[in-house]
């Protein structure tokens, strides 16, 4: 059985948020939230053979994290690569801590979903043969990554998914609402989930706060990155599915493993909100990372050098930074000439120039931001969550593919591979009659303050959360978290307005709560984080998940440790790889 871990201090977590009555009613079978890779893929798959499916978005169908995607997509394509390494090479970068079973599902049913969205129509970069190019980046021991326009891989699938979707939108079995926020998940009496409550900003019927019931409900509205300060994700993610699955009573996991992108540009001191990216296919190219005085220091830490996996090079980056007292290093690509930065990574180039910066001439200023939650809504090899009637993917979700630090290019796989095993899943069951549609509890009867947090208080959320809770943490950063936050949820709701960002703003403090306490717990360093007064693993003690989930009768957030095997290859098996690999080339 799971013990619960004791938290430092009880969190008190809403059943929902302060919210006009619904105004307005929809129906279908499936209510996907959410337009990226693992939205889209999942609402094309269904309507291929469920009667109605409804897919909402937040802003506009092209606009959620998958357009920002530069690396690529990962997937054992080449002759010489196998599932199998690629499995090797994502448990070595998960820190023990991935669902083996579900790397297994990602790498060996990659390669044909990658297939089948270059059937759909996405065109990845080929070379003068018309093979897909593949590329290298960091953890993969192996060109592996396929990418589309140099570094617009994420746009590219986004557009073919985007055009699919469009060419049956005039189907009355697919509808699609733009503009829309979820703002609470419907429940009924027994707890299953049966739809959401959405605000629309539209005009006519469906405008303002609504209800779309359905028989399922698949949450796919990306990641959290807007709980700090600077972070490379759009502004849309707020993390709304995941707090909205979190005060329904679904268990979140891993929260506290969020990913910082090792080189993010370096705007100067104060920037804030989503900065620049600088893929690490710069790196799989041949970039260098250097310290101000211009020394190359990635040779001495990692036998993969700038090409080590992603918390390994960031861990390098701040102690890099601490020992020269300043606040980025540089990423040195001049030697790979102006001409092959330009057709390889023409989005790159032109946003640092458009900064006053020319990587053919200068090094680019880069330091860790956030970039990815690998934690989420923990979910089966099915996408399933433990309330019936809710499924989660991509980046929402914590199907235990990542660990404790996500492989490069590894995230669109997963939302690729997963949205396609939901409806299969969801397929087979609404033909048999499961999930039928079920009728919401009314919520002025369940139990739970109508939790809210003033958009005024967005900013102090991020800089609580940044200070405490970033790649550097310690016991008393994050007790220091734990307390800013407290006084936050404190605050009076009368004090705030409801609406898109004051209820943006309350996903993000909820969020906070849990994964501020989920850092305090973990006392060790694993992943993308560094603890100073734990700075090594401690595989004894915290070969676990933290999950959390909020009790139905008083709210309050229950931490609970379960302990697993740590998963990941032997340093020797990865040696003899290694070898044969030299041998090769």
């Amino acid at each position: 059985m799971p013990e619960t871990a004791g938290a430092p201090a009880p969190v008190v977590v809403p059943r929902r948020l302060g919210a006009p009555e619904p105004g307005w009613t929809t129906q279908a079978d499936v209510l996907v939230v959410g337009s990226g890779i693992a939205g889209l893929t999942c609402a094309l798959r269904l309507r291929e053979h469920v009667d109605r499916v409804l897919l909402v978005t937040k802003t506009r169908l092209s606009e959620g994290s998958t357009a920002w995607a530069q690396g690529g997509i990962a997937a054992a394509l080449a002759p010489e690569d196998s599932p199998g390494e690629h499995l090797d090479d994502t448990l070595v970068a998960g820190v023990g801590l991935c669902d083996e079973d579900a790397v297994e599902v990602l790498v060996t049913e990659g390669p044909a979903r990658v297939r089948e969205l270059i059937d759909l129509g996405a065109q990845f970069d080929r070379d003068a043969a018309g093979e897909i190019t593949l590329t290298r980046e960091g953890g993969h021991h192996r060109d592996r990554i396929a990418h589309a326009g140099g570094d617009a891989t994420g746009a590219e699938i986004s557009r073919a998914l985007i055009a699919q979707l469009e060419a049956v939108q005039a189907d009355p079995g697919i509808e699609v609402i733009e503009h829309a926020l979820v703002v609470d998940l419907l429940t009924a009496t027994d707890g299953s989930v049966c739809g959401a409550t959405v605000h629309v900003i539209g005009e006519g019927e469906i405008d303002g706060v609504g209800a779309a019931r359905a028989r399922a409900v698949v949450l796919a509205t990306g990641g959290l990155g807007q709980i700090y300060s600077a972070t490379t994700n759009p502004s849309v993610a707020t993390g709304d599915g995941m707090a909205a699955a979190l005060r329904a009573g679904a268990a979140l996991a891993d929260l506290e493993f969020v990913q910082f992108h090792p080189t993010v540009m370096h705007l100067g001191e104060g920037a804030t909100g989503q900065q620049p990216l600088v893929s690490e296919a710069v790196r799989g190219e041949g970039a260098v990372l250097i310290d101000t005085s211009g020394e190359a220091f990635m040779a001495g830490v990692h036998p993969m050098a700038d090409l080590a996996p992603r918390d390994v090079v960031a861990r390098a980056i701040l102690e890099r930074m601490e020992a020269t007292g300043t606040d980025h290093v540089l990423l040195d690509a001049r030697h790979l000439g102006g001409d092959f930065l330009e057709r390889r990574f023409p989005t790159i180039v032109a946003r640092c120039r458009e900064l006053g910066i020319d990587p053919a001439t200068d090094p680019i200023p880069v330091a860790p931001a956030q970039h990815y939650a690998s934690g989420g809504v923990r979910t089966d090899l099915r996408g399933r969550t433990n309330l019936p009637g809710l499924y989660a993917c991509g980046e929402t979700s914590c199907t235990g593919v990542h660990g404790a630090n996500r492989l490069a290019s590894n995230s669109l796989l997963e939302g690729l591979v997963f949205a396609h095993r939901i409806a299969e899943d969801l397929t087979t069951r609404l033909a048999a009659g499961e999930l039928p549609l079920l009728e919401p509890e009314d919520p002025t009867t369940t139990k739970g303050a109508s939790g809210l947090l003033d958009a005024a208080h967005r900013r102090e959320v991020q800089q609580v959360m940044t200070r405490g809770v970033g790649p550097l943490r310690s016991a008393e950063s994050t007790a220091g978290a734990l307390a800013g936050l407290a006084e936050l949820a404190a605050r009076p709701t009368t004090d705030a307005e409801p609406g898109p960002q004051t209820w943006e703003t309350s996903n993000l403090l909820h969020l906070g709560q849990a994964l501020a306490t989920a850092a305090h717990l973990r006392e060790e360093t694993r992943g993308g984080h560094v603890r100073r007064d734990h700075p090594h693993h401690d595989d004894e003690t915290w070969a676990a998940h933290l999950l959390h989930v909020r009790d139905p009768h008083d709210g309050e957030l229950a931490v609970i440790k379960l302990d697993v095997e740590l998963a990941w290859p032997q340093d020797d098996e990865l040696d003899d790889r290694d070898e044969e690999q030299e041998g090769e080339q």
